[in-house]
């Protein structure tokens, strides 16, 4: 049987980009003589070797470990594309590890796993978890994505951290909290609709309540999230606990919507237009599903001031770079065991307050490529894990 032929995607600007992959792994010390091969290589690294066996703490200064993050997928829920598979999500992953290099000087390396099996997940990165400083995990879908990383958490003394959890969790709390100032609101008045009770949805939920927001109704493809339904697996359940069964909202979305302040969006679908325009006057709508958001932009724009979106091309762009490169800087920086909450929330304000006086409807978070917001949020992240107790070094 003839094989088929390659396709052609020589024309393709993006996969010109992509050939060959988007990283390589680059030395750092000098290899030009026998002298430096004695340094870096033998003898010279038995001495390194010995001294790492003998208190190992010494591993973070004297190898790559103390700046690097593992980027780590099953490749089961990737961007909007859903379960590819590992090798279909190198792209993203390689992507994920350049960004960490470009926005916050931290080395990342790509590690997509052929197996989407929970158990195997968790005691294959314990396994690798010595050769790394911190650990990322892409894209794995809800809600095996919750057990993973709190088992991991619980038996690794590195930063763990979900990145389509607490990455989006902290970009939409920043831009939620200068979207509050712009309208004069406060969070403890603030009526909030989340609709989506994924990775992201259950992760913003969190950060919303911890930021003093009280009346949060979260939807999923059956409705309002309250502890009288059979169908929640645990972390759905215990959000529901602390959202409608505080305030006691039942139904779809078009019963949660009318007299909403905000609307956060994380789900996909579409939200009728007749739906929101049932929400409250200068309502607050972050539509971010990528690439169509719940709320069509013109249509957003025809019933609020502010809006925002996980897209480039639109003003207020939710989007995780603003997050996740600070944030490990931050940890890496001071040795941190663990990414607290008291982290997350630091990294949130400190984004915030970076677009201070120069606050407006179409800039409520500032750009990734100012160059003010890596150090900006590691610096937050840092004096945050020291307060936390969870610096090694101060």
């Amino acid at each position: 049987m003839a094989v088929p032929p390659a396709p052609d995607f020589s024309d393709n600007p993006v996969f010109t980009l992509h050939e060959g992959g988007k990283m390589e792994i680059a030395s750092t010390a000098p290899l030009a003589n026998k002298d430096d091969l004695s340094l870096a290589y033998t003898p010279g690294v038995a001495q390194v070797c010995e001294a790492i066996a003998a208190d190992a703490h010494l591993v973070d200064r004297y190898t790559w470990v103390g700046n690097t993050v593992a980027v780590v997928t099953d490749g089961s829920a990737v961007l909007g594309l859903g379960n590819i598979g590992p090798r279909a999500a190198m792209p993203v992953m390689e992507g994920k590890a350049v960004l960490f290099k470009q926005f916050g000087g931290v080395d990342a390396i790509p590690i997509c796993l052929d197996t989407q099996d929970t158990e195997e997940i968790i005691k294959t990165v314990i396994a690798l978890a010595p050769s790394f400083g911190g650990i990322n995990l892409e894209d794995i879908s809800a809600p095996r994505c919750f057990e993973i990383e709190e088992r991991l958490k619980q038996a690794l003394d590195i930063p763990v951290f979900h990145d389509d959890q607490h990455g989006t969790a902290v970009v939409a709390l920043a831009a939620f909290e200068n979207a509050l100032k712009l309208t004069d609101r406060l969070n403890e008045t603030t009526r909030v609709v989340v609709s989506g009770a994924g990775a992201a949805g259950v992760a913003v939920t969190r950060m919303l309540l911890a930021s003093g927001v009280r009346d949060i109704a979260v939807i999923d493809r059956t409705g309002v999230l309250h502890s009288s339904r059979e169908d929640l697996h645990p972390a759905k359940r215990e959000l529901a606990k602390i959202t409608a069964d505080l305030t006691g909202r039942r139904g779809s979305i078009a019963d949660v919507f009318p007299g909403a302040d905000c609307y956060i969006g994380v789900s996909g679908g579409t939200v009728p237009e007749e739906v929101v325009a049932t929400m409250a006057p200068d309502p607050i709508i972050f539509a971010m599903a990528n690439p169509h958001p719940e709320v069509a932009v013109p249509l957003a724009k025809r019933y609020s001031r502010i809006v925002a979106t996980g897209r480039s091309d639109f003003p207020n762009q939710i989007n995780n770079v603003l997050a996740f490169p600070g944030i490990f800087r931050g940890a890496f920086d001071v040795r941190a065991r663990a990414i607290t909450e008291g982290m997350k929330l630091a990294a949130a304000q400190a984004l915030a307050g970076l677009v201070g006086d120069d606050l407006d409807v179409e800039y409520i978070i500032p750009s990734p490529f100012d160059p003010r917001v890596g150090p900006a949020v590691a610096a937050a992240v840092a004096e945050a894990a020291r307060r936390d107790g969870v610096a090694k070094h101060y």
